[in-house]
Protein backbone atom coordinates (compact mmCIF):
# COMPACT_ATOMS: atom_id res chain seq x y z
CA UNK A 1 0.00 0.00 0.00
CA UNK A 2 1.15 3.44 -0.58
CA UNK A 3 2.48 5.77 2.13
CA UNK A 4 -0.24 8.52 2.82
CA UNK A 5 1.99 10.94 1.71
CA UNK A 6 -1.40 13.62 2.11
CA UNK A 7 -0.54 13.26 5.82
CA UNK A 8 2.66 15.52 5.41
CA UNK A 9 0.06 18.49 4.20
CA UNK A 10 -1.83 17.51 7.54
CA UNK A 11 0.63 17.57 9.94
CA UNK A 12 2.09 21.68 7.76
CA UNK A 13 -1.74 22.88 9.34
CA UNK A 14 -1.05 21.43 13.03
CA UNK A 15 -2.58 24.31 15.62
CA UNK A 16 -4.12 26.04 13.38
CA UNK A 17 -7.38 27.10 14.92
CA UNK A 18 -10.24 29.22 14.29
CA UNK A 19 -9.58 33.11 15.50
CA UNK A 20 -12.64 34.76 17.99
CA UNK A 21 -14.55 37.18 16.90
CA UNK A 22 -14.91 38.76 12.83
CA UNK A 23 -11.88 37.58 11.72
CA UNK A 24 -11.09 34.03 9.91
CA UNK A 25 -7.94 32.33 10.06
CA UNK A 26 -6.36 32.92 6.82
CA UNK A 27 -4.75 28.82 7.08
CA UNK A 28 -8.62 27.56 7.31
CA UNK A 29 -9.83 29.47 4.33
CA UNK A 30 -7.10 28.42 2.22
CA UNK A 31 -8.38 24.83 3.35
CA UNK A 32 -12.03 25.72 2.02
CA UNK A 33 -10.42 26.75 -1.59
CA UNK A 34 -8.13 23.91 -1.76
CA UNK A 35 -10.67 21.82 -0.69
CA UNK A 36 -12.86 22.91 -3.79
CA UNK A 37 -15.27 25.75 -1.92
CA UNK A 38 -13.65 29.10 -2.61
CA UNK A 39 -17.18 30.61 -1.80
CA UNK A 40 -16.95 29.81 2.11
CA UNK A 41 -15.69 33.51 3.53
CA UNK A 42 -16.13 32.50 7.13
CA UNK A 43 -14.13 30.12 9.12
CA UNK A 44 -17.31 29.60 11.61
CA UNK A 45 -18.52 26.87 9.19
CA UNK A 46 -17.77 23.53 9.72
CA UNK A 47 -14.20 22.60 8.03
CA UNK A 48 -13.25 18.92 9.02
CA UNK A 49 -13.78 17.96 5.41
CA UNK A 50 -12.60 21.07 4.34
CA UNK A 51 -9.03 19.93 5.93
CA UNK A 52 -9.38 16.28 4.95
CA UNK A 53 -10.49 17.50 1.07
CA UNK A 54 -7.66 20.45 1.18
CA UNK A 55 -4.80 17.62 2.47
CA UNK A 56 -6.07 15.32 -0.46
CA UNK A 57 -5.62 17.99 -3.13
CA UNK A 58 -2.17 19.25 -2.34
CA UNK A 59 -1.05 15.60 -2.10
CA UNK A 60 -2.23 15.70 -6.24
CA UNK A 61 -5.80 13.50 -5.12
CA UNK A 62 -9.12 14.56 -5.85
CA UNK A 63 -10.64 14.74 -2.44
CA UNK A 64 -14.71 14.70 -2.43
CA UNK A 65 -14.82 18.89 -2.59
CA UNK A 66 -18.03 18.59 -0.26
CA UNK A 67 -18.07 19.69 3.21
CA UNK A 68 -19.94 16.82 4.48
CA UNK A 69 -17.96 14.54 6.03
CA UNK A 70 -20.05 12.08 5.60
CA UNK A 71 -19.34 11.91 1.50
CA UNK A 72 -16.00 10.17 2.35
CA UNK A 73 -18.48 7.36 2.83
CA UNK A 74 -17.97 6.41 -0.65
CA UNK A 75 -14.89 8.06 -1.43
CA UNK A 76 -12.09 5.57 -2.60
CA UNK A 77 -11.76 1.83 -1.42
CA UNK A 78 -12.95 0.25 2.12
CA UNK A 79 -10.37 -0.64 4.70
CA UNK A 80 -10.46 -4.20 5.47
CA UNK A 81 -7.75 -2.96 7.91
CA UNK A 82 -6.95 0.14 8.92
CA UNK A 83 -3.34 1.97 8.60
CA UNK A 84 -1.99 5.19 9.21
CA UNK A 85 -2.88 7.72 7.15
CA UNK A 86 -6.60 6.24 6.06
CA UNK A 87 -9.39 8.16 6.12
CA UNK A 88 -11.89 7.62 9.05
CA UNK A 89 -15.38 8.86 9.11
CA UNK A 90 -17.71 9.00 12.11
CA UNK A 91 -21.09 9.73 13.08
CA UNK A 92 -22.02 12.51 14.94
CA UNK A 93 -24.90 12.57 17.23
CA UNK A 94 -28.16 11.26 16.73
CA UNK A 95 -28.66 12.85 13.20
CA UNK A 96 -27.62 10.17 10.34
CA UNK A 97 -26.77 13.32 8.23
CA UNK A 98 -24.21 14.42 10.91
CA UNK A 99 -20.20 13.58 11.15
CA UNK A 100 -16.60 13.91 11.33
CA UNK A 101 -14.09 13.27 8.94
CA UNK A 102 -10.24 12.97 10.09
CA UNK A 103 -7.13 10.49 9.49
CA UNK A 104 -7.02 7.58 11.07
CA UNK A 105 -3.30 7.50 13.34
CA UNK A 106 -3.87 4.44 15.73
CA UNK A 107 -5.98 3.26 18.24
CA UNK A 108 -6.60 2.15 21.89
CA UNK A 109 -9.08 -0.40 23.42
CA UNK A 110 -11.59 1.79 23.15
CA UNK A 111 -11.09 4.81 20.85
CA UNK A 112 -9.56 5.61 17.37
CA UNK A 113 -6.49 8.92 17.70
CA UNK A 114 -7.40 10.69 14.51
CA UNK A 115 -5.68 13.75 13.35
CA UNK A 116 -8.50 16.64 12.22
CA UNK A 117 -9.55 19.44 11.40
CA UNK A 118 -12.24 21.35 13.27
CA UNK A 119 -11.39 19.31 16.89
CA UNK A 120 -12.03 21.65 19.17
CA UNK A 121 -12.39 24.30 16.70
CA UNK A 122 -8.49 23.64 15.75
CA UNK A 123 -6.32 20.98 13.61
CA UNK A 124 -5.13 18.63 16.56
CA UNK A 125 -5.16 15.14 17.42
CA UNK A 126 -8.03 13.94 19.51
CA UNK A 127 -9.51 10.48 20.66
CA UNK A 128 -13.42 9.02 18.60
CA UNK A 129 -15.41 6.04 20.39
CA UNK A 130 -14.69 2.90 18.09
CA UNK A 131 -18.29 2.80 18.27
CA UNK A 132 -19.17 6.17 16.19
CA UNK A 133 -16.85 4.77 13.45
CA UNK A 134 -18.66 4.41 10.12
CA UNK A 135 -16.14 4.05 7.45
CA UNK A 136 -12.44 3.73 7.11
CA UNK A 137 -11.25 4.62 3.41
CA UNK A 138 -8.33 4.66 1.05
CA UNK A 139 -7.77 6.32 -2.50
CA UNK A 140 -8.51 3.71 -5.35
CA UNK A 141 -5.85 3.00 -7.89
CA UNK A 142 -6.93 5.40 -10.14
CA UNK A 143 -7.06 8.29 -7.88
CA UNK A 144 -3.47 7.26 -6.21
CA UNK A 145 -1.94 7.22 -10.29
CA UNK A 146 -3.98 10.50 -11.65
CA UNK A 147 -6.63 12.97 -10.24
CA UNK A 148 -4.69 15.63 -9.18
CA UNK A 149 -6.76 18.68 -8.40
CA UNK A 150 -7.29 22.00 -10.41
CA UNK A 151 -5.41 23.70 -7.70
CA UNK A 152 -2.24 22.43 -7.33
CA UNK A 153 -1.94 18.84 -9.12
CA UNK A 154 -0.69 18.07 -12.49
CA UNK A 155 -2.52 20.19 -14.54
CA UNK A 156 -1.45 23.27 -12.92
CA UNK A 157 2.34 22.48 -13.40
CA UNK A 158 1.48 20.99 -17.16
CA UNK A 159 0.08 24.39 -17.93
CA UNK A 160 3.26 26.31 -16.44
CA UNK A 161 5.61 24.13 -17.59
CA UNK A 162 4.26 24.57 -21.52
CA UNK A 163 3.98 28.51 -20.52
CA UNK A 164 8.18 28.11 -19.21
CA UNK A 165 8.89 26.00 -22.13
CA UNK A 166 7.51 28.44 -24.97
CA UNK A 167 8.83 31.50 -23.22
CA UNK A 168 12.75 29.76 -22.95
CA UNK A 169 12.61 28.52 -25.95
CA UNK A 170 15.19 25.96 -27.65
CA UNK A 171 19.49 25.64 -27.51
CA UNK A 172 21.03 29.01 -27.05
CA UNK A 173 24.79 29.74 -26.06
CA UNK A 174 24.99 33.68 -25.68
CA UNK A 175 28.41 35.37 -24.64
CA UNK A 176 26.58 37.66 -22.69
CA UNK A 177 24.14 35.07 -20.69
CA UNK A 178 25.99 34.39 -17.42
CA UNK A 179 24.22 31.26 -17.83
CA UNK A 180 25.75 29.50 -20.38
CA UNK A 181 24.65 27.23 -22.90
CA UNK A 182 20.93 26.92 -22.20
CA UNK A 183 18.70 23.96 -23.79
CA UNK A 184 14.65 24.85 -22.83
CA UNK A 185 15.10 26.45 -19.62
CA UNK A 186 17.92 24.35 -18.50
CA UNK A 187 21.51 25.65 -18.28
CA UNK A 188 24.53 23.48 -18.46
CA UNK A 189 25.07 23.75 -14.95
CA UNK A 190 22.19 22.67 -13.65
CA UNK A 191 22.06 19.71 -16.39
CA UNK A 192 25.46 18.57 -15.15
CA UNK A 193 24.44 19.22 -11.20
CA UNK A 194 20.68 17.04 -12.61
CA UNK A 195 23.09 14.26 -13.32
CA UNK A 196 24.99 14.53 -10.13
CA UNK A 197 28.40 15.10 -12.40
CA UNK A 198 30.78 18.42 -11.13
CA UNK A 199 30.74 20.35 -14.67
CA UNK A 200 34.69 20.00 -15.92
CA UNK A 201 36.73 21.17 -19.06
CA UNK A 202 37.05 17.10 -19.36
CA UNK A 203 33.32 16.56 -19.39
CA UNK A 204 32.01 20.08 -20.72
CA UNK A 205 31.61 18.89 -24.42
CA UNK A 206 29.79 16.03 -23.91
CA UNK A 207 27.59 17.48 -21.54
CA UNK A 208 26.93 20.04 -23.97
CA UNK A 209 26.07 17.41 -26.58
CA UNK A 210 23.78 15.69 -24.26
CA UNK A 211 22.29 18.97 -23.19
CA UNK A 212 21.57 19.97 -26.81
CA UNK A 213 19.75 16.05 -27.17
CA UNK A 214 18.20 16.40 -23.64
CA UNK A 215 14.21 14.39 -23.58
CA UNK A 216 11.05 15.90 -22.91
CA UNK A 217 11.14 13.63 -20.34
CA UNK A 218 13.95 14.76 -18.51
CA UNK A 219 12.75 18.41 -18.68
CA UNK A 220 9.86 17.85 -17.15
CA UNK A 221 11.13 16.23 -14.19
CA UNK A 222 14.14 18.38 -13.59
CA UNK A 223 11.34 21.18 -13.92
CA UNK A 224 9.18 19.66 -11.68
CA UNK A 225 11.43 18.52 -8.87
CA UNK A 226 13.98 21.73 -8.97
CA UNK A 227 11.31 24.59 -9.35
CA UNK A 228 7.95 23.49 -9.21
CA UNK A 229 8.64 21.25 -5.91
CA UNK A 230 11.42 23.52 -4.48
CA UNK A 231 9.31 26.72 -5.40
CA UNK A 232 6.25 25.11 -3.26
CA UNK A 233 4.16 26.11 -6.55
CA UNK A 234 1.33 23.74 -5.40
CA UNK A 235 0.78 25.31 -2.30
CA UNK A 236 -0.36 28.51 -4.49
CA UNK A 237 -3.20 29.38 -5.94
CA UNK A 238 -2.73 28.89 -9.38
CA UNK A 239 -2.80 32.29 -11.07
CA UNK A 240 0.33 33.26 -8.56
CA UNK A 241 1.70 29.40 -8.96
CA UNK A 242 1.96 30.48 -12.58
CA UNK A 243 3.85 33.68 -12.12
CA UNK A 244 5.96 31.96 -8.68
CA UNK A 245 6.83 29.37 -11.36
CA UNK A 246 8.23 31.37 -14.10
CA UNK A 247 10.06 33.46 -12.00
CA UNK A 248 11.66 30.31 -10.34
CA UNK A 249 13.05 29.30 -13.62
CA UNK A 250 14.10 32.98 -14.39
CA UNK A 251 15.80 34.19 -11.11
CA UNK A 252 16.53 30.87 -9.53
CA UNK A 253 13.94 29.17 -6.83
CA UNK A 254 15.52 31.24 -3.81
CA UNK A 255 15.27 34.15 -5.54
CA UNK A 256 11.52 33.79 -6.68
CA UNK A 257 10.71 32.96 -2.82
CA UNK A 258 11.79 36.16 -1.68
CA UNK A 259 9.81 38.14 -4.61
CA UNK A 260 6.83 36.18 -3.35
CA UNK A 261 7.26 36.86 0.09
CA UNK A 262 7.68 40.88 -0.57
CA UNK A 263 4.68 40.62 -2.92
CA UNK A 264 2.78 39.27 -0.18
CA UNK A 265 4.26 41.45 2.86
CA UNK A 266 5.54 38.85 4.62
CA UNK A 267 9.48 38.65 5.91
CA UNK A 268 11.52 37.43 2.96
CA UNK A 269 13.73 34.59 4.51
CA UNK A 270 13.64 32.67 1.12
CA UNK A 271 11.75 29.56 3.34
CA UNK A 272 7.77 28.80 2.95
CA UNK A 273 6.71 28.71 6.04
CA UNK A 274 3.12 29.60 7.58
CA UNK A 275 3.88 33.16 8.10
CA UNK A 276 3.99 33.40 4.06
CA UNK A 277 1.36 30.94 3.58
CA UNK A 278 -1.09 33.47 5.37
CA UNK A 279 0.08 36.43 4.09
CA UNK A 280 -0.77 34.47 0.52
CA UNK A 281 -3.96 33.77 2.12
CA UNK A 282 -5.24 37.24 3.28
CA UNK A 283 -3.63 39.34 0.21
CA UNK A 284 -6.16 39.63 -3.06
CA UNK A 285 -4.39 37.78 -6.13
CA UNK A 286 -4.79 40.53 -8.17
CA UNK A 287 -2.76 42.65 -5.84
CA UNK A 288 -0.26 39.91 -5.51
CA UNK A 289 0.58 39.05 -9.15
CA UNK A 290 0.74 42.91 -9.60
CA UNK A 291 3.40 43.35 -6.95
CA UNK A 292 5.06 40.11 -8.22
CA UNK A 293 5.39 41.61 -11.62
CA UNK A 294 6.76 44.83 -10.54
CA UNK A 295 9.43 43.28 -8.15
CA UNK A 296 10.53 40.94 -10.70
CA UNK A 297 10.91 44.02 -13.13
CA UNK A 298 12.91 45.94 -10.60
CA UNK A 299 15.42 43.11 -10.38
CA UNK A 300 16.23 42.62 -14.04
CA UNK A 301 16.91 46.38 -14.50
CA UNK A 302 19.32 46.46 -11.86
CA UNK A 303 21.21 43.39 -13.61
CA UNK A 304 24.18 44.31 -15.29
CA UNK A 305 23.03 42.72 -18.79
CA UNK A 306 19.87 44.21 -18.52
CA UNK A 307 20.87 45.97 -21.56
CA UNK A 308 21.17 43.15 -23.92
CA UNK A 309 18.16 41.43 -22.40
CA UNK A 310 16.34 43.71 -20.71
CA UNK A 311 13.88 44.06 -23.55
CA UNK A 312 12.27 40.24 -24.00
CA UNK A 313 12.62 39.56 -20.18
CA UNK A 314 10.06 42.63 -19.40
CA UNK A 315 7.87 41.32 -22.38
CA UNK A 316 8.23 37.87 -20.35
CA UNK A 317 7.03 39.17 -16.94
CA UNK A 318 3.84 41.20 -18.88
CA UNK A 319 2.61 38.20 -20.81
CA UNK A 320 3.48 36.32 -17.59
CA UNK A 321 1.55 38.46 -16.09
CA UNK A 322 -1.78 38.60 -18.44
CA UNK A 323 -1.96 35.15 -18.46
CA UNK A 324 -1.82 34.93 -14.79
CA UNK A 325 -4.67 37.37 -14.80
CA UNK A 326 -7.09 34.95 -17.27
CA UNK A 327 -6.80 32.00 -14.47
CA UNK A 328 -8.15 34.75 -11.97
CA UNK A 329 -11.55 33.91 -13.85
CA UNK A 330 -11.34 29.73 -12.72
CA UNK A 331 -12.96 28.38 -10.70
CA UNK A 332 -13.17 24.76 -9.08
CA UNK A 333 -15.97 22.44 -10.08
CA UNK A 334 -18.22 23.09 -6.92
CA UNK A 335 -21.00 20.75 -5.04
CA UNK A 336 -23.69 22.88 -4.12
CA UNK A 337 -24.38 23.76 -0.62
CA UNK A 338 -25.89 21.39 1.59
CA UNK A 339 -29.56 21.24 1.50
CA UNK A 340 -32.00 20.54 4.11
CA UNK A 341 -31.82 16.96 3.73
CA UNK A 342 -28.44 16.65 3.91
CA UNK A 343 -27.26 18.22 6.62
CA UNK A 344 -28.47 20.69 9.96
CA UNK A 345 -28.33 24.06 9.22
CA UNK A 346 -27.42 27.19 10.87
CA UNK A 347 -27.43 30.23 9.14
CA UNK A 348 -24.66 32.91 10.08
CA UNK A 349 -25.92 36.25 10.94
CA UNK A 350 -24.03 39.48 10.20
CA UNK A 351 -24.34 40.71 13.93
CA UNK A 352 -22.28 38.96 16.31
CA UNK A 353 -23.34 35.73 18.05
CA UNK A 354 -24.06 34.85 21.38
CA UNK A 355 -21.31 33.81 23.30
CA UNK A 356 -23.34 30.79 24.30
CA UNK A 357 -23.47 29.51 21.02
CA UNK A 358 -20.22 29.50 20.41
CA UNK A 359 -18.42 26.27 20.18
CA UNK A 360 -14.80 28.13 20.97
CA UNK A 361 -15.95 29.12 23.98
CA UNK A 362 -17.58 26.37 25.19
CA UNK A 363 -14.74 24.26 24.05
CA UNK A 364 -12.11 26.39 25.86
CA UNK A 365 -14.26 25.63 29.11
CA UNK A 366 -14.19 22.26 27.87
CA UNK A 367 -10.58 21.94 27.95
CA UNK A 368 -10.00 23.98 31.40
CA UNK A 369 -12.86 21.68 33.11
CA UNK A 370 -10.99 18.74 31.77
CA UNK A 371 -7.58 19.72 32.80
CA UNK A 372 -8.48 21.24 36.67
CA UNK A 373 -10.87 19.07 38.30
CA UNK A 374 -9.17 15.95 38.24
CA UNK A 375 -5.97 18.03 39.53
CA UNK A 376 -8.20 18.86 42.31
CA UNK A 377 -9.55 15.59 43.32
CA UNK A 378 -6.76 15.30 45.82
CA UNK A 379 -7.81 17.93 47.27
CA UNK A 380 -11.54 17.95 47.34
CA UNK A 381 -11.64 14.23 47.80
CA UNK A 382 -13.87 13.47 44.42
CA UNK A 383 -12.12 11.47 41.51
CA UNK A 384 -12.92 12.50 38.09
CA UNK A 385 -11.24 11.49 35.23
CA UNK A 386 -10.83 14.21 32.69
CA UNK A 387 -12.31 11.90 30.09
CA UNK A 388 -15.62 12.16 31.89
CA UNK A 389 -15.10 15.55 31.90
CA UNK A 390 -14.41 15.72 28.00
CA UNK A 391 -17.58 13.40 27.47
CA UNK A 392 -19.69 15.63 29.37
CA UNK A 393 -18.39 18.92 27.62
CA UNK A 394 -19.33 17.12 24.60
CA UNK A 395 -22.93 16.24 25.28
CA UNK A 396 -23.38 20.12 26.53
CA UNK A 397 -21.84 21.35 23.22
CA UNK A 398 -24.24 19.31 21.35
CA UNK A 399 -26.93 20.48 22.91
CA UNK A 400 -26.14 24.08 23.12
CA UNK A 401 -25.61 23.90 19.13
CA UNK A 402 -29.06 21.86 18.73
CA UNK A 403 -30.68 24.44 20.52
CA UNK A 404 -29.45 27.29 19.16
CA UNK A 405 -30.58 25.47 15.49
CA UNK A 406 -33.54 25.10 16.73
CA UNK A 407 -34.07 28.62 18.02
CA UNK A 408 -32.25 29.96 14.73
CA UNK A 409 -34.76 27.90 12.50
CA UNK A 410 -37.86 29.40 14.33
CA UNK A 411 -36.92 32.96 14.13
CA UNK A 412 -35.93 32.47 10.28
CA UNK A 413 -39.62 30.96 9.75
CA UNK A 414 -41.35 33.95 11.84
CA UNK A 415 -39.20 36.24 9.67
CA UNK A 416 -40.09 34.75 6.72
CA UNK A 417 -43.69 35.32 7.39
CA UNK A 418 -43.19 39.05 8.14
CA UNK A 419 -40.53 39.91 5.79
CA UNK A 420 -42.24 41.83 2.65
CA UNK A 421 -38.74 41.13 0.68
CA UNK A 422 -36.70 37.36 0.69
CA UNK A 423 -34.35 36.92 3.61
CA UNK A 424 -30.59 36.32 2.12
CA UNK A 425 -29.10 33.63 4.36
CA UNK A 426 -25.46 33.70 5.02
CA UNK A 427 -23.48 30.47 5.03
CA UNK A 428 -24.17 27.22 6.58
CA UNK A 429 -23.16 25.37 9.75
CA UNK A 430 -22.20 22.41 8.44
CA UNK A 431 -21.28 19.01 10.12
Amino acid sequence: MDDARWLEQAWREFGEAERAGASSNPRIMAMFRDAGRPDVTRDEVAWCAAFVGACLERAGLRSTRSLLARSYLKWGDALPKPCIGAIAVFSRGSDPSQGHVGFWLGETDEAIVVLGGNQSNAVSVALYPKSRLLAVRWPAAAQTAVQPSVQSGNAAFERALAHVLEMEGGYTDDPHDPGGPTNRGITLAVFAAWKRLKLSDANRAALIRDLKEIDPATVREIYRKRYWNTGHCAELPPALAFMHFDAAVNHGFGTAIRCLQEAVGADADGEIGPETRAAVARTPLNTALANYASIRKRRYRALPHFWRFGRGWLRRVETTLERARVLLTETVPQTPLPTEGDTDMTAIQSNPKWWGHSVTIWGTIVTILSTVVPALAPVTGIDVSGDLVQNAGEQVVDTVQTVGTLIGTLMTIYGRLRATKPIALGLFKVR
